[in-house]
């Protein structure tokens, strides 16, 4: 006899709180009968795609509680209003009743991650990457000045495929028959039916602004997630086995925001838009895990654009070390030693700070006794102190907006 699925009604009066900002371990969500509600965050970097107000038929609460994290907002009854409470673990069961709210969360998670992409690098960045395929050549470009070849064919190689008559299409053609002898690339044609893929070290899986069909599931190795920035390589994520990527081409049948490079031999697994909706009827657990990591991710962005914020270069550092602290569910304890998969280099352009900005403030950062530079990785001896030093730092800058406020309102 199958599991129950069991949900409960709420009811909450009109103008009480729901759930609160920064309220630690988030095991429920909800999904609204009736009645309207208010989304609101202590730093709104950005209007909520669509607006704050939420009625019947949507949901909330889910990114913090599928991600187990701290509530990343707060929500206030805007009439009186009933809700249905999903706990964490009801989610695969409420897949396999009701595959359509999957679907609906999973798509509406999908569009609010491009759109909180698009407003993270507009703010760190100070513009958005083109859309349009022909930035392919862009890339292409990038890759070839740097004598990353794999990399720099892959993507001239898209380029012609997809802007066969653009002015820089000669070019191309010229560039690749240069590189080709010291350039690896693999499945430019496709890769029929074959979904599991093996990529080399340093091949590219897929660029940024190239048409995208399918979502991949890493089985081995380790994958570079990255995008080319005012002529710079911007570091996005590290993924292991696992984790899953491209999902956002599948569900939108939009370009690639961003390009998926082997960082080691690679191997995955390559899901189509068929058989991903074959198996959010049949594999209830592969659509829970895709769920927690795009929640996951969706948490880690809020966090990123509340830490674009903070004015104090030095305060943002210490602030991304504590957001990766928080992403890797490292226990923060006085005394603890910590050793980060990156370094220097790595950390400003999480931030969005160029080496000649940021090396300074990189420099005043292991001038704290409890920083410092192990085999090219960041380290400290005392992870309580990043949380210290960011607190602190936020601190100063809410302190800084409210005098900003008042002035303002003289």
């Amino acid at each position: 006899m199958p599991n129950p699925l069991q949900l409960s009604i709420v009811n909450f009066s009109r103008n009480s709180y729901i759930i609160v900002e920064g309220k630690q371990r988030a095991d429920n969500f909800f999904i609204i009968r009736s009645g309207k509600v208010r989304i609101s965050k202590d730093v709104e970097v950005v209007e909520e795609e669509g607006g704050n107000i939420l009625a019947s038929g949507d949901f909330f609460g889910v990114i913090s509680t599928m991600s187990s994290h701290s509530h990343i907002e707060t929500t206030l009854a805007l009439t009186d209003v009933s809700l249905i409470s999903v706990h964490r673990d009801q989610y695969g069961l409420l897949i396999e009743r009701n595959a359509p709210v999957a679907m609906k969360i999973i798509q509406s998670f999908s569009r609010k991650t491009r759109f909180l992409d698009e407003a993270l690098t507009r703010l760190t960045f100070k513009n958005t990457a083109s859309a349009d395929p022909s930035h392919l050549f862009k890339v292409a470009e990038y890759y070839a000045r740097g004598s990353q070849y794999n990399q720099a064919y892959y993507a001239y190689y898209r380029f012609l495929q997809n802007c066969p008559n653009d002015s820089n299409a000669d070019k191309a053609r010229e560039r690749m028959a240069k590189i080709h002898p010291y350039a690896k690339a693999v499945y430019l044609d496709g890769a029929g039916e074959d979904f599991t893929r093996t990529y080399p070290k340093n091949t590219m899986i897929f660029s940024e602004n190239e048409p995208g069909t399918e979502l991949y599931i890493i089985q081995r190795g380790q994958v570079k997630i990255s995008k080319i920035v005012e002529d710079n390589e911007v570091l996005l994520a590290l993924l292991k086995p696992g984790d899953i990527f491209g999902e956002m081409a599948l569900l939108e049948n939009k370009p690639r925001s961003a390009s998926a490079i082997a960082n080691e031999d690679v191997t995955v697994m390559a899901v189509n838009k068929s058989n991903f909706e074959r198996m959010v009827q049949t594999q209830p657990q592969l659509i829970t895990k895709l769920t927690i990591l795009l929640a996951e991710r969706l948490w880690l962005m809020y966090k990123q654009l509340a830490n674009t914020l903070i004015q104090d270069p030095l305060g943002r550092l210490y602030d991304e070390l504590l957001l990766q602290l928080e992403k890797n569910r490292s226990v923060i304890t006085a005394g603890g030693p910590y050793t980060f998969p990156f370094g220097p280099k790595d950390l400003l352009t999480m931030v969005g700070l160029s080496a000649e900005k940021g090396n300074p403030y990189i420099k005043k950062m292991f001038e704290n006794k409890k920083m410092r530079l192990a085999e090219q990785k960041i380290a400290t001896t005392d992870v309580e102190e990043i949380q210290k030093q960011s607190e602190y730092y936020k601190k100063m800058e809410k302190i800084e907006r409210a005098r900003r406020k008042a002035a303002a309102q003289r």
